[in-house]
């Protein structure tokens, strides 16, 4: 199967130009699986509560959920972007996973990071798998990567594939551990972030682009520039997922021995 990644640089507020903008790079490319990034249609610096609630939007019921699912209809593939969730009155940094067939999956970011605190209520829904046909597909989301615990929890039930989007901001942080949770969980990695740069508020957030795709060895399929919006495609085959073998005696996940783990 052909898994892609979309590198994408959004103005902060311009969704539905930001929708198209993305979905125009993915049209000129080929993927059974794209990753967008994370807030990859609103941006990311908020600064005023209302501004969040502006943008935030339900899921399945909202435009950009509603736009993809369309997107997927029409060339018959899966998507996995980052919004902000509006449910009820409350507010996540969330993932959705949509297809031909439309909405499947919600992930609402768990481990939030420096100022989305002020913004954005915990994730509550725990780490989704969810099975394609080609492969089975685990979401995490940007800040997610440097806790080990969330991959695992994903290779656990039965993940080929964690899509991460991210907009990531620390030099090569999340391409390293993105690579390290690929080899210890077995299974391919794929993180799209965006570039750019917004300065809103107090100070100027940079974004360091890199997104990339690792295979469950550590190799890195693709790895993106650090500051164009530009799309990657990779071959990948879910099989070397399936295998975890390290050696003739050893298997990544059937060697664990977590009675001893609990602190």
């Amino acid at each position: 199967m052909l898994l892609g990644i979309a590198q994408t640089s959004p103005r902060f507020g311009k969704r539905e130009e930001n929708i198209e903008e993305a979905l125009s790079a993915l049209a000129a490319e080929k993927a059974d699986l794209w990753v967008l990034p994370e807030f990859f249609a609103t941006g990311y610096k908020f600064v005023k509560k209302a501004e969040v609630r502006a943008l935030a939007e339900p899921i399945p019921d909202g435009l950009t959920t509603e736009r993809l699912a369309s997107f997927c209809r029409e060339m018959g593939c899966f998507i996995v972007a980052g919004l902000p969730e509006l449910s009820g009155s409350t507010v996540y940094n969330s993932s959705v996973l949509v297809g031909p067939e439309g909405y499947l999956a919600t992930y609402r970011k768990i481990h939030l990071f420096g100022e989305e605190k002020r913004f954005f209520s915990p994730g509550d829904l725990g780490f989704p798998v969810v099975d394609i046909g080609h492969v089975r597909v685990g979401l995490m989301i940007c800040f997610d990567h440097l806790f080990p615990e969330a991959a695992r929890t994903l290779a656990l039930q039965g993940a080929d594939v964690i899509a991460h989007p991210a907009n990531l901001i620390i030099p090569n942080l999340a391409q390293r551990t993105m690579t390290v949770r690929a080899i210890e969980n077995g299974l391919f990695t794929a993180t799209a972030n965006r570039v750019g740069e917004e300065a809103r508020g107090d100070g100027v957030l940079r974004y360091i682009g890199e997104s990339q795709i690792v295979a469950p060895n550590g190799e890195t399929l693709v790895r993106l520039s650090p500051d164009r919006a530009e799309v990657g495609v990779a071959e990948i085959d879910p099989q070397e997922a399936r295998d975890k073998s390290l050696t003739s005696h050893n298997d990544k996940l059937a060697d664990r021995r977590p009675e001893f783990y609990a602190l």
